[in-house]
C-alpha cells in the first residue's frame, strides 16, 4: 500500500485533463502551491504515468479520450490507493455515486474555480496523511483498519467498496457521535456541495447487509432519527 503524503512536503501530482488550456491552468495553480506536477491528456497515458510515477494524488477528468476517467479510476483502484479527485461536466446523482463507488476521494463539477481545486487537493492530501497514521478501530466484533484499508467482523474479512469504507472509518473514528448525512460526505469525501442524502443512505444500507447480523435491526450502524447515523460505541445483545 502506498504510504500517505507527508504534510508540508511538496506533493507529486498527476493531472489527467484533455483540455490543454484547462490542464495548463491547473498545472500553474498547483505549482504555485509548490507541488511537482505532471500533465497527461488521455486516459491511457494517465494509467501509464500513475503506474510509473506513483503520484501522491491524481486530478482526473472523467471525459477523457482512449480510456475514460471512470475506467482509469477503476484500473488504478485495482492497483492501489492513490487519492483521486475527479473533474466532470456531468453533475447527476448517479454520476456522483458511481465515482464514489469506484473510489474517488473528491468530485468537482465544471465549471469550477481553480482555487477551489487547490483547496480540495490540500484537504485530500491532509486526509490521506491522517489516514496513513490512523489507529485500528474496534466496536464489538467489528474492526476497521484505516492503514490496511480492511474491515473485519469476528475476524472475517468483509469486502466493502472504497466509498463504504470511508463512511465506516469516519463513523468509527468517533463512536457514539451522531453525524448528519452532509457531515459524513464532508468528513469522508471532502464534499461541501452537490450533496445528495441518498448517497449516504444507499451506502449505509449496503454496509448493514455486510456487517449486521440483522440488517433491519442494526447493532453497529445506528440511525439517529432527524439527524443521520452513528456507529455504536458498544454492542449489546438486544441492540435495535
Amino acid at each position: 500500500m502506498k504510504i500517505g503524503h507527508c504534510e508540508g512536503m511538496p506533493a507529486r501530482i498527476l493531472v489527467a485533463e484533455d483540455d490543454r488550456k484547462q490542464a495548463e491552468l491547473i498545472r500553474r495553480y498547483l505549482e504555485r502551491e509548490g507541488h511537482l506536477t505532471v500533465v497527461v491528456y488521455d486516459g491511457r497515458a494517465a494509467i501509464d504515468e500513475a503506474r510509473r510515477r506513483s503520484p501522491d494524488l491524481l486530478v482526473l477528468d472523467v471525459m477523457m479520450p482512449k480510456v475514460d476517467g471512470l475506467d482509469v479510476c477503476r484500473v488504478l483502484r485495482a492497483d492501489g490507493d492513490v487519492p483521486i479527485i475527479m473533474l466532470t461536466a456531468r453533475s447527476t446523482e448517479d454520476d456522483l455515486l458511481l465515482g464514489l463507488d469506484l473510489g474517488a476521494d473528491d468530485y468537482l463539477t465544471k465549471p469550477y474555480n481553480p482555487r477551489e481545486l487547490v483547496a480540495r487537493v490540500r484537504t485530500v492530501l491532509r486526509r490521506t496523511q491522517s489516514r496513513s497514521e490512523g489507529e485500528v478501530y474496534r466496536v464489538g466484533e467489528l474492526e476497521i483498519d484505516p492503514v490496511r484499508h480492511e474491515v473485519r467482523l469476528a475476524g472475517r474479512l468483509v469486502e466493502v467498496t472504497p466509498a463504504e469504507f470511508k463512511i465506516l472509518a469516519c463513523l468509527a473514528a468517533s463512536p457514539g457521535r451522531a453525524f448528519t448525512r452532509q457531515q459524513l460526505l464532508e468528513h469522508a469525501f471532502g464534499f461541501d456541495h452537490y450533496v445528495f442524502d441518498r448517497t449516504i443512505d444507499v451506502h449505509v444500507m449496503n454496509l448493514r447487509k455486510k456487517i449486521e447480523p440483522a440488517p433491519t435491526s442494526p447493532a453497529y450502524l445506528k440511525t439517529v432519527y432527524g439527524v443521520g447515523y452513528k456507529l455504536a460505541d458498544k454492542v449489546v445483545s438486544d441492540a435495535s
